[in-house]
Parts: C-alpha cells; sequence; structure tokens
C-alpha cells in the first residue's frame, strides 16, 4: 500500500490559517464527515478490488485535503492570495474524488450504512469552495503588479506602494509582527523551491522586495478597521467641542462624554481592555482575564456559552489600536489588569492644546483620567503602540518603552536561592519584549527546583503560547528553551496532565522537522502515555512525520519515535493507520538492534491484534529472519518477548502456524525450552505445543496415520538429530519438513 496514504485525521482547528479560512473550514467539515463513518467502512470489508482502491483513494484523499490546511497555515499570505484560484481548483478536485470514492463504497458496504455515505455524497455535491473578497481583491493588486514586471528599485514608486498597502490591509499586515512574519514565511518558501522552479522563485523574490521596501511605512498606518471605527467617535467629540456657544460642563455631562464605546470594554471585567484577544469563536476579551477562565478548565465561551474547539488566542491589534488612540485623544491612562501590576502602567502621552477641559481627576470603568491636559489634537497623530520594535536589529518582538524590561528585573529579583524561581512571572511572560521572554523561560528552565514543578499546571498554557511565538519567529533557541520547559512540566503531571489544545499538537508535530527534532519526540512520549491525547497526537500527522524519522539514517531519534509508537499502537485504531502506511516492513530493519528489538517486537505484538496484519508479519522475510535471530543471539527478555509474540500470533491465526515452523525459529524455541529461564521455558513449550497439535492436524489430513507423539519431550529428541533434506516444492517441501521435525525419529 501506498505510504501517501495516511490516516483520515481530524482537522486541528483553523485558528492558524493565514488565508483562506472558509476554503479551510470546508474542507474541515467534510473531512469529518467521512472521519466519523471511515471505521464503519473498513469493518465493512469491500474486499473487491474497486473496494480496496476506492478506499485507498479515500484516505490519500483526506491527506491531501490535511496538506492544503497546512499550505494555507505556513505559507505566505502575498503568495496565497495571488494563487486562490489554484487552490479553489484542488479544493474541488479532492471534493470531486471524495464523492466518487464514496459513490463506489456505497453499492458495497450493508444498507443502513450505505444511507449515511449517501447523505455525505450529497453535502459533497453542494459543497462550494470562493475565494473571500478580500482576499481575492489582495490578490488582483498584487497579480497585477507582477504583470506590470516592475523591476526592483529603491526608489519610491507611488503606484507600487498603493498596491501593496491595499493587499496589506486586506490581509491583516499592519503590524511589524505580521510583517516579519511574513518575511519569515517567504524566506523558508525559497528554501524548499527547486531551482528549475523559476516563475515561483520570481515571484517569491518580488513579494520580499514589496515588504523590506514598504513594511516600515505599512505598519505606520491605520488599518481599515480603524478608520471606518473612528469616524463615529470623531464626530461625537467634534460635535462636543464646536456648541454654538461654550457652556459649564458639568461633571457628569464629562463623564457622557468619555463613556468608552461597549466594543473597547471587556465583557467579564467590565473594564477597558488592556490587551484585547479575540478567541475561536470570534469575541474578544481582556487577555488576563480569559486566560483564567481557560485556567479554571472551562472550554465554552463565557459570553455566549457555546462549546470552543480550541482555546487559542489571537491578539486583535486593530482594536488595541483602536482603543490606545481614543484613549490618547483624552489623556487617559490605560491600567495593568494585573491584580499585583508589575509592569509600569501604559502612560499615554498628554498633547498639549489651546483649548481643554478644567482639571479633575476621577475613576471610569478603571480609566485613570488625566483631564487637565486633554488633547483635542486631531486623529493624525503618529504613534507606536504594537509590541514590537520595527527598528531592532534581529527583528524580535519587543515593547518599545523600556518600562517593560522593569517586569524582567523584578521577575529576576524574586528568584530566591532557597525557594527557586518565581514561577507566577509565567503567567505575565507576554508583556515582556521577546528577548527578555526567552531568557526568562531559560532561567525558569534552569533553576527551576523540583518541590516547584508541582505547582507548575497553570503554567502550561502560557508556554504554549511562548511557543506559538517561537514557532513564529523561527527562532531555534527559544523553541528549544520552551520545549525543554515545557518537557519538566509534562513529566511531573504525568498522572493527571491538564488539557492541551488542539493547535498545540499541530504545533508540536511540526517541531518533528526541525532543530528541536528530540525535544520535540520526548514531549509527544510524554503525551502518547495519555489516553486522551492519542487521538490529538494522530489528528496532528505525528505518524507520518515519525515514518520519516525512522526513514532517516540519525540513529538517535529511532528510540523514541519507537516508544511513542509502541504507546500508541496499543489503540487499535490507530493501529490500523499503521498498517495503511506500510509500518510492518519498515520496522523490520530494527529487530537487528539489541536495543531498539523489544520496542520493536511490542508494536507489532500490538498491531497484530488487527487481522491480516499477523499475516503481513509472517510473509515479511525480513521480520521472520531478524525475529530468528533474536530467538538465537537475543538477550533471555528480548526472546521472551519474541515467543510471546510468535504464540499470540499463531493462537490469533493457526494458519499462521505454517508460516513461522521456519527451522531457524523452531531450533531456537526447542533449545529455549530446555536452557532458557523459568519464564521462557515456560512460553517456548506452549508453542512448541502449539506448533505440534498444528503439525499433527495437517498430518492427519494429508496422510491419515496414527499419531504416536503425544508428548511435548519429543521435541527435544527431534532435535538431536539431522533434519531431513528439504523437498524442492514449497508446498510439500515446507510440510514434509515440518512434520519431520515433530515426528518421533529412531535412533
Amino acid at each position: 500500500m501506498q505510504n501517501e496514504v495516511s490516516e483520515p485525521q481530524e482537522l486541528s482547528y483553523l485558528c492558524t490559517v493565514k488565508v483562506h479560512r472558509l476554503m479551510c473550514l470546508e474542507l474541515k467539515k467534510l473531512i469529518h464527515a467521512v472521519s466519523q463513518l471511515f471505521s464503519a467502512i473498513e469493518s465493512a470489508r469491500p474486499r473487491w478490488s474497486s473496494g480496496m482502491q476506492a478506499l485507498c483513494s479515500l484516505h490519500l484523499s483526506m491527506e491531501k485535503a490535511n496538506l492544503i490546511v497546512r499550505h494555507c497555515s505556513e505559507s505566505s499570505k502575498l503568495y496565497l492570495a495571488i494563487t486562490g484560484d489554484k487552490i479553489v481548483m484542488r479544493c474541488e478536485k479532492i471534493r470531486n474524488t471524495l464523492e466518487s470514492c464514496l459513490s463506489q463504497l456505497q453499492n458495497l458496504v450493508p444498507t443502513v450504512l450505505a444511507a449515511q455515505i449517501y447523505k455525505i455524497v450529497d453535502d459533497l455535491r453542494i459543497a462550494t469552495f470562493t475565494v473571500e473578497s478580500s482576499e481575492n481583491e489582495a490578490g488582483e493588486v498584487v497579480l497585477a503588479l507582477l504583470h506590470q514586471d516592475m523591476t526592483t528599485s529603491t526608489c519610491f514608486n507611488e503606484a507600487e506602494f498603493k498596491a501593496f498597502r491595499i493587499a496589506a490591509l486586506r490581509l491583516h499586515m499592519t503590524s511589524p509582527l505580521a510583517i516579519l512574519i511574513e518575511k519569515r514565511s517567504i524566506k523558508i518558501q525559497l528554501e524548499k523551491i527547486r531551482d528549475s522552479d523559476r516563475i515561483k522563485k520570481k515571484i517569491l523574490n518580488y513579494l520580499l522586495y514589496l515588504l523590506r521596501k514598504y513594511g516600515k511605512s505599512i505598519t505606520a498606518l491605520q488599518t481599515e478597521f480603524v478608520t471606518q471605527n473612528e469616524k463615529p467617535l470623531k464626530s461625537s467629540m467634534e460635535s462636543a467641542l464646536h456648541a454654538e456657544e461654550p457652556r459649564p460642563v458639568a461633571q457628569a455631562d464629562v463623564f457622557d462624554a468619555l463613556e468608552p464605546p461597549d466594543e473597547f470594554i471587556c465583557p467579564l471585567s467590565m473594564r477597558l481592555m488592556f490587551d484585547p484577544v479575540v478567541i475561536a469563536n470570534g469575541q474578544t476579551f481582556e487577555r488576563l482575564w480569559i486566560e483564567k477562565w481557560f485556567n479554571e478548565s472551562n472550554v465554552t465561551c463565557p459570553k455566549t456559552h457555546t462549546k470552543l474547539f480550541d482555546l487559542s488566542m489571537t491578539p486583535n491589534s486593530a482594536l488595541k489600536d483602536l482603543i490606545s488612540k481614543w484613549c490618547m485623544e483624552r489623556g487617559i491612562t490605560v491600567p495593568d489588569p494585573s491584580p499585583e501590576p508589575t509592569t509600569a502602567p501604559l502612560r499615554l502621552q498628554n498633547f498639549s492644546s489651546s483649548s481643554s477641559i478644567a482639571s479633575f481627576g476621577s475613576s471610569l470603568r478603571g480609566l485613570h483620567l488625566q483631564v487637565s491636559n486633554l488633547s483635542l489634537r486631531s486623529s493624525d497623530t503618529n504613534y507606536s503602540l504594537h509590541p514590537l520594535d520595527a527598528n531592532s536589529d534581529d527583528g524580535r518582538p519587543g515593547f518599545d518603552s523600556p518600562q517593560r524590561d522593569t517586569v524582567f528585573h523584578r521577575y529576576l529579583s524574586s528568584a530566591d536561592d532557597s525557594h527557586g524561581i518565581n514561577l507566577s512571572f509565567l503567567n505575565k511572560l507576554a508583556a515582556l519584549p521577546w528577548s527578555s521572554q526567552c531568557k526568562a523561560v531559560e532561567d525558569v528552565k534552569n533553576q527551576l527546583k523540583d518541590d516547584q514543578i508541582s505547582h507548575s499546571m497553570s503554567y502550561i498554557r502560557p508556554l504554549i503560547s511562548f511557543l506559538k511565538v517561537a514557532n513564529g519567529l523561527y527562532d531555534s533557541k527559544a523553541q528549544r528553551d520552551g520545549a525543554q520547559l515545557l518537557l519538566i512540566f509534562l513529566k511531573k503531571w504525568r498522572s493527571k496532565m491538564p488539557p492541551l489544545p488542539e493547535d498545540a499538537f499541530y504545533m508540536l508535530s511540526s517541531f518533528l522537522d526541525s532543530e528541536i527534532t528530540e525535544e520535540a519526540l520526548a514531549i509527544f512520549e510524554v503525551l502518547s502515555s495519555q489516553e486522551y491525547c492519542k487521538a490529538e497526537i494522530v489528528a496532528s500527522g505525528v505518524l507520518l512525520s515519525i515514518l520519516k524519522i525512522l526513514e532517516n539514517e540519525i540513529s538517535e531519534s529511532h528510540l523514541s519515535a519507537l516508544k511513542i509508537l509502541c504507546n500508541l499502537s496499543a489503540d487499535g485504531d490507530i493501529g490500523y493507520h499503521m498498517i495503511y502506511l506500510d509500518y510492518i516492513p519498515k520496522l523490520a530493519p530494527f529487530l537487528g538492534d539489541r536495543i531498539l528489538a523489544g520496542y520493536c517486537i511490542k508494536i507489532l505484538k500490538n498491531l497484530c491484534n488487527i487481522e491480516d496484519a499477523g499475516v503481513t508479519v509472517a510473509e515479511n522475510d525480513a521480520c521472520m529472519t531478524y525475529i530468528g535471530e533474536q530467538l538465537e543471539i537475543g538477550t533471555d527478555e528480548d526472546q521472551e518477548l519474541v515467543m510471546d509474540f510468535i504464540l499470540s500470533l499463531c493462537i490469533q491465526n493457526k494458519e499462521l502456524c505454517e508460516l513461522v515452523m521456519k527451522e531457524s525459529i523452531v531450533s531456537s524455541v526447542v533449545s529455549i525450552s530446555i536452557n532458557g529461564k523459568s519464564r521462557g521455558k515456560e512460553i517456548a513449550i506452549n508453542l512448541l505445543q502449539l506448533l505440534k497439535d498444528f503439525s499433527d492436524d495437517h498430518a492427519a489430513q494429508e496422510c491419515p496415520i496414527a499419531k504416536n507423539t503425544s508428548n511435548p519431550d519429543v521435541f527435544k529428541e527431534s532435535s538431536k538429530h539431522p533434519r531431513d533434506k528439504k523437498s524442492s516444492s514449497k508446498a510439500s517441501g515446507l510440510m514434509g519438513r515440518k512434520i519431520s521435525i515433530f515426528s518421533k525419529t529412531r535412533r
């Protein structure tokens, strides 16, 4: 079976998809519907060649759908926008293949299942894939630039800038962090493409040129969302300031004028948001309060009470900019909502003006008003509040204000040699500059004490967020430090591990093909021991990644990979997928390794609980050869594992006895039954008895003579005598050889 065929995966939540989210969501719905019936279709065993081919094609199409989602998550936004039509065609091709395969299988399964398949086929026929209007507009303006074939130049080109600005606004690339991630994504794509693909390489280089030339200018501009939402605020302010005749303003009127819009208020705290984030269903909350909500094991939206498929949070930079602008115009300080503020509050500058409101101080919804110097300056004032320093040399996130670093120094000063480091700081990790975040994670990893790990459960989620940013920035050192610290926490909570968001598994699986493969494997080794994690692990595509690791010659990763497979293969459903991925022949070479052989045998034993898997093992010459070698030269423990595996194989399917009755295997088993340890002897005698019964049954069928070998001691005697010459006939020779071994011979 082809290696490309993979399991029907449940796609990870689409929070990481950069562009074409609606198409990816439609794919997710279709794949989810098919995967719900996949086990039932397999159980129906459509054994006709057309049925097996349709089943394989179904697997392959589902894997291709996963690859599209991954492509839309990892590629450049600009490149995805200009290739929208191509992605639509790929999605439609997958939909048509799914429909064709299910239509074929519908005629090969029971009626009840056929009716369920019919409903899915009906949904497939009406499924549509379209590019969103904003993404289509972005793609068109960039394509127009490409068609003009403009040459790269350091001179400012107004038409080029306007087109790029439209694309950046439509694709939400208005922050320094978004521009940086887009640059990194293009560089990664350039590294992966072949030299022969000159057109794609030329397009990506031109997109990178646009980002480098106009990126900083774009980040200084307002997004279209901010501009549209600013107008009602401006008009209300201007109407209050340009009244026909000035009149004394009562304090109540001032409160009315300064009342923030409802969109600026966190539904949980009812205060102005300091760091707004968007959760999976599109609702916006203050980061601190929604993190607390999730840390209390809630999996629903606190506003709509709907269940969330993912607990990730995305910064709402557009809304944050709008809130900051609104506060700047009123001379308001936005306080950090932390119970014990560890950061200097965000002091918004007061701009001088010819007109101002009488001085007074107050607090409204958590706002600290400084009205004495309330600015009446227009909204064109330039400002920067994004947590990324666009002028930094290394391009890493960091707050412009040096006051943010006081958090880090306070965190360091709170560490005590006798009590370890202050772990509560991790809850506020995102408030630091990126370099300080990296330093903090590294120090926590190095200074963490054993007695502190028991309190670490609430710190896993902010650590996952840190790893997401490190992954987006391709910061391998930060990835390694974060992964090592996460591993420490997970090992401590192995017995009652907190649930991780689904996209965390997808992110961790991407680390398997990176510079921190060893750390990622160690994390999955812990996670794979948890039953509730297994489905998410497989859905993230780990099986394919591990298959590549096993094919790689780097042996350091093989042990961890096999330990993960050992845990996962204990699940019957996952075992099916491993068989479809052709894992059995890939495991055969590792049976010859003294360190890895034991794990391979355990995996094969787990897989052989599935019908037909045992036949695959027994018919694989490499597997049986290595198994024979382990019986001859392996340790006592490995020999016991191998014999126990063969015994379970033959008990499940007695027809396999003929395939495992090779002279090298039987001779070794006889030797162990005489010279082995008590456990080994017991297994060897049981195996020999089973093989003898099978041989006697076949001998009686082919040559009905009296059975005179009823004692297992006969095998010991037979091992002392030379075996009969092998026949050239495969059928008669094979059975003849086995009968000669198990028949009583004369001295």
